[in-house]
């Protein structure tokens, strides 16, 4: 019985030593950031509305319209899990949109700190996608709100992209709500239109058409809409706000 005892004993202190082990090493977890600030959501349903906004530093995209620094610099921070919400408590606004570069990158940090600090954050979490990792949207749909996703044509980014890939996504986003923005410019075929708005229509999106910015002198973006329209009816057209009110 002595000899039970002990080896109980000493099987308890092993698993002690390995979930203090564990915790270290969550604990060490860190993520990098670009910028944090506030600023009225500038595109899609939510525009006008106050967001914090949470910038990370990679993305696993070249498109070729992006107008967005998220690359590293002196600025740029690391923060560990306390650290990172004691930050963003710290700013008075209601939802913190993830946003990037592609913040999906960052899943199992930002699933494994939504799931700590979701509840006393108290703020709604609003991720801001390129819809090419469905993966990595497993891991945090459940402490995700809202979900702005893209639908990605080669006319605007330059790009070959693949729905499948994407319908992959739209399985697990459906969860949540979510709505999909496309970025377009006078160069838009009417495949691209076709294809689109049936893929909108297949999972009952909400589509936003959103201008490439600065708008061609000759090109108008409402005949694109109508184009849309006449296809699937859930659909609107929203420039990007912030640039026109010349803010962040």
């Amino acid at each position: 019985i002595k000899k039970l005892n002990s080896i109980a004993r000493f099987q308890r202190l092993i698993l002690k030593r390995i979930s203090k082990t564990s915790e270290i090493m969550s604990n060490s977890a860190k993520i990098k950031i670009k910028e944090i600030f506030t600023s009225i959501q500038g595109e899609g349903p939510y525009i006008g509305e106050k967001h914090l906004f949470v910038r990370t530093t990679r993305c696993n995209l070249n498109c070729c319209y992006c107008d967005t620094d998220f690359l590293c610099d002196e600025n740029s921070k690391e923060y560990n899990y306390d650290e990172f919400f004691e930050e963003l408590k710290s700013y008075d606004a209601n939802v913190v949109s993830f946003t990037g570069g592609e913040p999906l990158l960052e899943a199992d940090f930002l699933s494994e700190f939504l799931k700590r600090y979701k509840n006393r954050l108290n703020k709604k979490i609003y991720l801001e996608t390129n819809g090419t990792n469905p993966e990595a949207l497993e891991k945090v749909i459940d402490y995700v709100d809202i979900i702005s996703t893209d639908i990605k044509l080669k006319s605007a980014t330059g790009q070959d992209f693949s729905l499948i890939t994407f319908e992959d996504f739209m399985d697990v986003a459906k969860k949540k709500e979510v709505f999909a923005k496309i970025i377009f410019d006078e160069n838009i075929k009417e495949e691209e239109i076709q294809e689109a708005a049936a893929f909108a229509k297949r999972y009952g999106i909400l589509l936003v058409l959103q201008p490439k910015m600065p708008i061609s002198e000759n090109f108008c973006p409402y005949e694109i809409f109508e184009k849309f329209y006449a296809k699937y009816k859930n659909v609107r057209l929203i420039a990007q706000m912030h640039k026109f009110l010349n803010i962040r």
